[in-house]
Formats: C-alpha cells, structure tokens, sequence
C-alpha cells in the first residue's frame, strides 16, 4: 500500500480511507474497469444500430479505451484469479457479458455464424488480438493507438488480403486506412 499511495501521490492513510486493504483496491481495479468496457458496448451499441457499422466501431473504441488503461487492464487478464470466488465470479460474469455483446455483433455481421456457433470463438479471438496489445505496442509515428484502432477492425473484418491501406498509408503522422 505504501508504494501505490506513493504512485498515487496520497498519504497511505488517504489511501486507506478509500480502500480498507489491497485486496479492496484489486477488487475495485478489476471491477470498475471491466464496467467501463460494459458501458463502451452499450454505448456504441446504441449509436450504430447497424451492425456494419457497430461491429468496427466496437472494434476501435476497445482499442483506444485498452490504450489509457493497460495496468487496469492488466489487473483484470492477470490478477482476478486471486480474488475470492464470490467477487472473482461476480467480476467474470461481466466479464461474460462483455464477450456476449461482441459475440452477438458478429452474429449480426455474419447470422451464419452465430448458427454455426462460431460468433463466441471469432469474439474471443478478436479479444486475443486486443487484449495484449499493450505487452508488445509502442505507440509513435507514424502509428498511434487512434491509427492502430481501425487497421485491427479492418484485419479481424477483412482478413490480411482485405486490409485496405491506402497508398498513401505512412505520409505524415497517422496510417490511412481507407
């Protein structure tokens, strides 16, 4: 706890007004991040009701929300495994939800899929090539989390051979994606 109050710039008993322990502030990492990703869905969901649409942008905002949250992100791949069963199954189940809502976007992208019950391993197939991205990228020029973001919803979308990079992909500061 001293070392996190020192990175948060708090007292250790600042610190400890808001969580009682350490495993109060995994619990809280954890949950408040996968909530977030909860709410991206939902909000995107309800600006793209076309599933053309909804599937990419899904895509790209999971991108860019992974790029300001990689320890937060970390804890939840990592570390929800030390949690208790009770907070650790309450945490997975929107954990769950999560993958059901992407699951469902590429059923409604692809119907067939989800008929032959390929849209849940396409979505965590999907999520392994978002989920670790913060353990290998090094964002800068030309390509950027907000650069990076649609070439990963093209790639998932239209395989390597469909990726659509313009000519003009590494002029100035951002890749092109047309």
């Amino acid at each position: 706890m001293n070392q996190v109050a020192d990175a948060c710039g708090l007292s250790k008993a600042a610190l400890y007004h808001y969580f009682r322990d350490k495993y109060a502030l995994l619990t809280h990492i954890a949950e408040s991040h996968v909530q977030v990703l909860l709410a991206v869905t939902r909000e995107v969901e309800s600006q793209y009701p076309d599933a053309q649409q909804r599937l990419p942008a899904l895509i790209e905002r999971f991108v860019l929300e992974y790029a300001d949250a990689q320890d937060a992100h970390r804890v939840l791949t990592e570390d929800v495994r030390f949690l208790d069963p009770v907070d650790r199954d309450r945490i997975l189940s929107i954990e769950r939800e999560v993958v059901a809502h992407f699951a469902r976007a590429v059923a409604a992208v692809r119907p067939e899929l989800a008929q032959s019950a390929l849209d849940k391993p396409l979505a965590m197939l999907l999520f392994g090539m978002i989920n670790w991205l913060f353990t290998w990228f090094k964002p800068g020029r030309p390509l950027d989390y907000s650069a990076l973001a649609p070439l990963v919803a093209d790639l998932f979308l239209n395989g390597i051979g469909g990726l659509h990079v313009t000519p003009d992909a590494l002029q100035g500061d951002r890749i092109h994606v047309a």
